[in-house]
């Protein structure tokens, strides 16, 4: 989807385009044998009015539960009243972010979050439990392979659950894996003094 506004209604259009690409990725990956859970998709808009007017939209269609700055600037999470289907996945949240410096070639949906379950509080250990549970994985976590490898822990300035996360890309779809849902970590924020 290369246009400079993003919409409720090019959203909806290019789901079904975004949710094959995912599901053949899963495949080529070998995840989708781990059937994990997926909590949330996530959109990448380039300007603050595609942003605001998404927002707005998804407001009435769920509740907003968090919106936070991360890596200073603001994520908001809503949680759907009707989850969306991706295969046999149902997500319940999507994630806007709203622009930062980076301006993206391709607006929309970019990607999902599954929850790898466990006590990883790095990205070592997330790896080496993605290792443990998929070892056919190897070969793509030492980036031997044309698919893109990413370890981040991304942290909103009132979160207290670490949540390392393996970014997996190929083109322009991404998969991510975490150690919390994204319902855990917003519960785990600490609530600003007034």
């Amino acid at each position: 989807m290369r246009t400079d506004t993003v919409t409720p209604e090019s959203l909806q259009l290019s789901w079904p385009h975004f949710c094959q690409q995912i599901l053949d990725f899963l495949q080529a990956l070998g995840l989708d044998k781990l059937e994990l859970k997926c909590d949330h998709v996530a959109l990448r808009v380039n300007s603050s009015a595609a942003a605001d007017n998404l927002s707005q939209h998804f407001a009435t269609q769920g509740k907003l539960i968090s919106n936070n700055l991360i890596n200073g600037r603001p994520i908001q999470i809503f949680e759907l009243n009707h989850p969306l289907i991706l295969g046999r996945m149902r997500i319940e949240c999507i994630e806007l972010p709203y622009p930062g410096n980076k301006t993206y070639p391709i607006e929309g949906w970019e990607h999902i979050e599954l929850i790898l379950p466990g006590k990883a509080e790095t990205t070592a250990q997330l790896q080496q439990q993605l290792l443990d549970a998929l070892p056919s994985l190897a070969p793509i976590l030492d980036k031997q392979t044309d698919i893109k490898v990413k370890h981040s822990s991304p942290k909103g300035e009132h979160e207290r659950l670490a949540n390392p996360t393996i970014a997996l890309k190929r083109d322009n779809i991404c998969i991510k894996i975490h150690a919390h849902g994204i319902k855990a970590i917003i519960a785990s924020e600490i609530q600003p003094e007034t």
